[in-house]
């Protein structure tokens, strides 16, 4: 696996993390009611869930990379329309952020627990994956070294994201709670998934 591709992915894993689905909408709404020390827990749940969703689907697309080059191409596609989707749907989101502060005092063992269980057992976490791991694979280098490197550098992004997420909402709340700011970032975040996935097609066709 080359560098560049490697770049790749770790760039468009950042661009991904930072759209606010259901898990960060936990993170921040547990930051918001009861501050920054949600922050290390949330972060660790929310990297264990990836982390389990992530290998269930990265399993799968290797069982899919063994039986048919021709079904991993077709994935590869899919993948790509996926990322189109998803940016002219967060382009459209708005400038609206619906988190509420979680006023229930909880240890920060079931705060980790709520944030694994949000992460890992949505079913677009799995569907995502096998979406969108796909693009950056190289058939011909090692699958499970190929695996290694990605699930470590996602995970960290994931954690760090999360992460930042917390300590934003806990030391600036008027940040998540400002529509212009909010619109701006979902329309940036919009207009690079959609080149992301253009630039995809645009790389298969090439082929």
């Amino acid at each position: 696996m080359s560098f560049e591709n490697w770049a790749a992915f770790a760039a468009a894993s950042t661009i991904l993390l930072v759209i606010p689905g259901p898990t960060i909408l936990l993170v921040v709404s547990y930051a918001l009611g009861q501050g920054w020390r949600t922050a290390l827990p949330m972060a660790v749940g929310v990297a264990f869930g990836d982390f389990t969703a992530m290998t269930l689907s990265m399993l799968g697309i290797g069982a899919l990379l063994a039986a048919s080059a021709t079904v991993f191409t077709v994935l590869k596609v899919i993948g790509a329309g996926y990322l189109i989707y998803l940016g002219i749907m967060l382009f459209r989101a708005g400038g609206t952020l619906k988190a509420e502060p979680r006023l229930d005092a909880v240890s920060s063992a079931k705060m980790m627990a709520h944030a694994w269980l949000v992460t890992a057992l949505n079913p677009k976490s799995i569907t995502f994956f096998v979406a969108f791991l796909p693009q950056f694979l190289d058939r011909h280098a090692d699958f499970w070294t190929q695996m290694l490197i990605f699930e470590t550098t996602f995970l960290a992004l994931a954690f760090a994201n999360a992460f930042g997420y917390a300590l934003i909402a806990a030391r600036a709340r008027n940040v998540v709670r400002n529509p212009r700011a909010i619109r701006i970032f979902n329309r940036t975040g919009g207009a690079l998934l959609v080149g992301a996935g253009i630039a995809t097609v645009a790389m298969r066709s090439g082929n």
